[in-house]
């Protein structure tokens, strides 16, 4: 089977599509996103692979963001609590 993505709109992230600062995370939870992960790495993207990018301070930030909504980043297995 073949797949092909067409690229976002010019001003979106190339990576996710989303409209977000080059500083900030990637959106896991975007359709083209995780569609292009799955296509280059074989598994569905995790919050720890949005993240690759950012800097530690921004990780730790969105981490602890992330953590009250229940979300615990890490490893390759983003899972909510519970």
């Amino acid at each position: 089977m073949v797949m092909m993505l067409l690229p976002p709109e010019p001003h979106l992230c190339q990576e996710c599509a989303t409209d977000h600062e080059p500083t900030a995370p990637h959106n896991p939870q975007s359709m083209y996103y995780e569609v292009k992960f799955r296509m280059e790495h074989g598994r569905a993207p995790t919050w720890e692979d949005a993240m690759a990018h950012c800097s530690d301070e921004v990780k730790a930030q969105w981490t602890t963001q992330l953590a009250k909504f229940g979300v615990i980043v890490g490893g390759n297995n983003d899972s909510e609590k519970g």
